[in-house]
């Protein structure tokens, strides 16, 4: 008997156990092996399997008779990256996949119905099978504004259009079904989404160290490449560039980071993420190089302070978050909640799992902050949109979805004499009615501290050679 998920699931249980509501951890985070490939793809299949028995009474919920999608490799269905083997990696020839609810002339056989064909046999096959079915309401992936729900591509459309009896392509859209079956985790995956965020959280301690940084040769594009060496090194995928940032007044969150040398007294900014056994991460941690050549071991009040302001932001989201809410009404409600405190800043937060940018409802807009401030509005999610975003904010918050909690706060900070973003993204989960939302692994409440030069074993400094 292999015990390892048994071991791992017991640890994630235990961590849990040792660290429900502590938010920034006591002790420095390390980094998490998860296991072997071949168990990789044998807990992905068995959290599969279990991920596709809900599809019936997900197409009872809506009123569906039958799911179908055709797709060819090259151009498959973003479902099919959720309902595929963990040693499938493309779809092969033409694949069509038909979901049913399991009514009596279907009753007992496969679900999903599956043809993997280059003969064109699957069309008389699955016209057979519909006749016989007698389904009056079929869904197709067609619907234009929702991506995970508009996955039909226009040729495999057309062959169906020509294959199938007309009523038939009368199909109905309905986003949700993909929305919901993506979104919705399962309850085996929290220990092991834990341990790589873990692991994330080590990587930024690592990489906001004395031990990669060296003010004055270190560059912010160094850091990212040694982001994704490390990346890699940990047999993890890279889901998103770094994007590291020297933080200033003129700095935009954005697709990319700064060109800069690292120097003393500079406000360092990360936006990362990987991807492991089918989970994304997206994670956005800050920095401070302390000015050791004036004695400096803390960073200075201002930036503290500005990382206080944004963890509000955090909490005031968060109390808003709640399920069957939809995300502009939680938008809203925190904004107005942040113009009682305040607080000027900037949500964008979005749902995570199977895609870093997973289906669900977005809580993001620009803001309005005062004409000294010289403010452009760009971000990576719907930042761009005013205060009620189209199609995508109106869809409810799940709670069997991980959201990753995404915004930054202005801040004036008194020692530098300029007003600054800070910025910080972790993901939270849906806990129970009385809880709510906790964070998978904690989140950021003090600055990561570059204190270069580094200590030797005595305590004292050492010397750095020219």
């Amino acid at each position: 008997m292999n015990i390892l998920p048994l071991l791992i699931t017991i640890a994630g249980s235990v961590f849990f156990a040792c660290t429900y509501g502590q938010l920034h951890p006591d002790i420095p985070s390390r980094y998490r092996a998860l296991p072997p490939l071949r168990e990789q793809a044998r807990i992905l299949d068995a959290w599969k399997e279990e991920r596709i028995s809900r599809i019936p009474a997900l197409l009872k919920k809506y009123d569906i008779d039958a799911w179908l999608m055709s797709m060819r490799e090259h151009a498959e269905d973003p479902v099919w990256w959720s309902i595929k083997n963990a040693t499938q990696f493309a779809a092969h020839r033409r694949t069509v996949l038909l979901f049913h609810t399991n009514t009596s002339y279907l009753a007992g056989r496969p679900n999903p119905l599956v043809w993997v064909d280059n003969t064109g046999q699957v069309w008389d096959d699955l016209r057979f099978i519909l006749m016989q079915y007698q389904s009056k309401r079929i869904a197709l992936n067609t619907d234009k504004n929702i991506a995970f729900g508009g996955g039909l591509h226009v040729g495999e459309w057309l062959e169906l259009y020509e294959q199938l009896p007309y009523e038939w392509m009368k199909a109905v859209s309905e986003p949700m079904l993909a929305v919901e079956y993506i979104a919705t985790r399962v309850s085996g995956q929290l220990g092991y989404y834990r341990l790589l965020q873990e692991t994330v959280w080590a990587m930024i301690e690592e990489a906001f160290s004395e031990r990669v940084i060296k003010p004055g040769a270190t560059s912010t594009v160094d850091l990212e490449w040694w982001f994704r060496e490390k990346i890699q090194a940990q047999n993890l995928s890279t889901w998103v560039h770094p994007r590291v940032s020297v933080i200033t007044p003129e700095s935009f969150p954005g697709w990319a980071g700064t060109d800069d040398i690292i120097r003393e007294g500079d406000l360092l900014h990360v936006d990362f993420g990987v991807t492991a056994m089918g989970m994304n991460t997206d994670t956005q941690h800050m920095a401070y190089v302390l000015r050791t050549s004036e004695g400096e071991t803390d960073a200075p009040n201002g930036l503290i302070e500005g990382i206080k302001k944004a963890n509000r932001m955090q909490d005031l989201v968060l109390s808003q978050m709640k399920p069957g809410k939809t995300g502009n009404a939680v938008l809203q409600s925190s904004l107005k909640q942040m113009e009682t405190e305040s607080i000027t800043g900037q949500i964008y937060c979005h749902p995570i799992g199977d895609y870093a940018h997973a289906p669900g409802a977005v809580m993001g807009k620009p803001i309005s902050v005062s004409a000294s401030l010289r403010i452009m509005t760009f971000l990576v999610g719907f930042t761009n949109l005013p205060e009620y975003v189209p199609v995508l904010g109106e869809l409810p918050i799940l709670p069997e979805t991980w959201y990753s909690i995404e915004l930054y706060a202005y801040h004036f900070v008194p020692e530098r004499k300029e007003t600054l973003r800070f910025r910080l993204e972790e993901t939270v989960y849906w806990v129970d009615e009385q809880r709510g939302w906790d964070f998978v692994y904690g989140r950021q409440e003090r600055l990561h501290l570059i204190n270069w030069p580094p200590s030797d074993v005595h305590g004292s400094k050492l010397l750095v050679q020219s």
